[in-house]
């Protein structure tokens, strides 16, 4: 079930990834080809305070996935509800402060970022000016579309995510092209038509939120400082490798500025660009892993969370190996949309681009692993590969090699930095492991004790009525080599035939999807707790002897008789997977 949820998620996290990127890139295509080399050094300089925003609404996105994760694992509506309205007071009160403060000193961040001072001999400073005007108009719809991601994801909105990036992409298109060919607007009108579209991305995204059937609700008295803190915590480690990557591209534009002048700045702001599309793969397999580490890790279910390694580890070197290919083979036409005829310009990103993408392999598997340490608490190290995968391995090599390679060597400063974070990193996965190991279970970094004792723990996966049968009888007989009577074992062993033959008959016909059932069952000398997952539409059926109540006293006899035996009934639909907790 895991390998299946994780690739329908894939393609959509990666599409939803875009959601910053895609109007970066589109923009950078269209100032490069029709406003000039002096435009996108503007868009280059303009990169770090744009990245900003998106590091504080990466910030709630992430800590949504981490937080939200863990309370719809526990099957807590309530604190997801409170994640949820807490998480939209937040972009909504940083994006309007960060609206005000951008606009009043625009000017003074524009020379910071760059720019220079204004003049007529510096016209690069009213083109970096004109473009953060018009984007940051956005910033509202810009941080809130980020957060929209992880709730759309959670309640298997898929369809509904793409749409809105779709409509993002193509209203972006076609708003720059009004622009260069209607009005004339110049850089401003770039900024302006990506605001607009991420109000577009925002408006169709957020009627979901206002459907009867939507899985979260605004309440604005379950607004806590304990669920605002722990947001907050959960999502610095993605600020420190957003702002790691502010650093990295304010850093090298000053060292480019120094080695090749503006051109190379140019160069940079394309390669920074596309790379950041390839980056979306990385980005997206760890925020699935992300959300399915967080779910995994408050059911403390060890073998999915191993089996999530594995399955995430194989995604990012398969799609990686083939974004690295692409990257090598196509640099010349993806470099010639964005700098047309301009031969000397085109020169350096070309070769750049083609040194760049050797360095997404080992920045997939750094990504990655950073987002899935993430959802398992381990942040001291998440912080740690950001800042240095990010920032102080690439800006090491390079300084380092750009004395010996000039331009040449800062693009391959990429490739060691990566390559060497990776290599720090699994020293210290080593290293709490005990061992050298390049298994699931040393790289998950779980400790000894989490989780249940195998001993204690009955998992099955059931695919047909057969199998429902055999899981009941075996369950039967684990529960009698607990110490537990036959009578009882017997019932559990029932009540587990009765719901997963319910889930098999009325679930599996729904649709030609493949489906299944996991069955879990964990001892412990408090209370026996069973949790039963599957992959068929939505059903909930806690509530459903509520709303389907009969005289008949043959009406939903198996249902009935389960909710009669057990102590507390939990049931969430997350990510698109029926959750349902019994305790006993």
């Amino acid at each position: 079930m895991i390998k299946k949820l994780f690739r329908q998620m894939l393609l959509t996290q990666i599409v939803s990834s875009m959601t910053v990127t895609l109007c970066m890139l589109i923009d950078s295509i269209m100032i490069g080809r029709f406003l000039g080399v002096e435009a996108m050094t503007a868009y280059g300089l303009a990169s770090p305070l744009l990245l900003v925003f998106a590091a504080l609404g990466s910030m709630i996105a992430s800590g949504v996935q981490v937080y939200c994760g863990k309370s719809m694992g526990r099957g807590d509506r309530e604190d997801t509800n409170a994640c949820y309205t807490v998480s939209v007071f937040l972009a909504a009160a940083i994006s309007l402060v960060g609206l005000v403060l951008v606009l009043v000193f625009l000017g003074s961040l524009t020379t910071l970022l760059g720019a220079g001072q204004p003049g007529p001999d510096n016209p690069v400073y009213g083109l970096t000016k004109e473009y953060l005007f018009g984007f940051i108009l956005g910033a509202p719809a810009f941080l809130c579309a980020q957060i929209m991601v992880p709730y759309m994801q959670l309640s298997g909105s898929r369809v509904r995510l793409v749409a809105a990036v779709i409509a993002m992409t193509v209203s972006d298109i076609a708003f720059d092209l009004l622009n260069v060919f209607v009005f004339r607007g110049g850089t401003l009108g770039m900024g302006l038509a990506s605001s607009l579209s991420y109000y577009i991305a925002f408006f169709i995204g957020a009627s979901y939120f206002f459907r009867k059937s939507s899985m979260f609700r605004l309440r604005p008295r379950l607004i806590r400082r304990s669920v605002m803190r722990e947001l907050i915590s959960s999502g610095i480690p993605t600020v420190v490798n957003q702002i790691s990557m502010v650093l990295l591209v304010f850093l090298l534009n000053r060292l480019l500025l120094s080695v090749e002048g503006n051109l190379a700045v140019a160069a940079y702001s394309v390669i920074s660009t596309v790379g950041n599309i390839c980056y979306c793969v990385g980005s997206g397999v760890g925020s699935v892993a992300m959300m399915l580490g967080a779910i995994f890790y408050a059911d403390r279910d060890r073998r999915s969370i191993r089996e999530l390694v594995k399955v995430m580890t194989k995604n990012a070197v398969v799609l990686d190996l083939v974004v690295t290919a692409v990257g090598v083979l196509a640099a010349s036409p993806l470099i010639t949309l964005f700098l047309g005829s301009n031969l000397e310009a085109k020169s350096l990103a070309v070769t750049g681009l083609r040194l760049f993408v050797l360095s997404m392999l080992p920045s997939s598997l750094n990504s990655s692993f950073k987002n899935y340490y993430q959802s398992v608490n381990r942040l001291r190290l998440t912080e740690l590969i950001s800042l240095l995968q990010n920032l102080v391995f690439p800006v090491l090599f390079a300084f380092v090699l750009s004395r010996f390679l000039g331009v040449n060597g800062v693009w391959l400063g990429f490739l060691c930095g990566e390559t060497a974070a990776l290599l720090v990193f699994s020293c210290l996965v080593w290293r709490h492991y005990g061992s050298v190991s390049l298994s699931a279970d040393a790289y998950s970094m779980l400790e000894p004790d989490f989780g249940s004792a195998p001993e204690n723990c009955f998992e099955r996966a059931v695919r047909s009525v057969q199998e429902a049968a055999d899981s009941s009888e075996e369950l039967c007989a684990f529960c009698t080599s607990k110490g537990m009577d036959h009578r009882t074992a017997m019932l559990i062993g029932l009540c587990v035939e009765e719901m997963t033959v319910n889930i098999i008959e009325h679930g599996f016909t729904k649709d030609r999807s493949d489906h299944n059932v996991d069955v879990r069952v964990v001892f412990s000398d408090e209370s026996s707790v069973i949790r039963i997952r599957d992959n068929c539409i939505h059903f909930d059926p806690t509530n459903y002897l509520d709303l389907h109540r009969s005289d008949d006293p043959a009406a939903h006899i198996g249902l009935r008789m389960v909710m009669g035996m057990v102590k507390q009934a939990n049931y969430v639909n997350s990510v698109g997977l029926n959750n349902l907790t019994l305790v006993l």
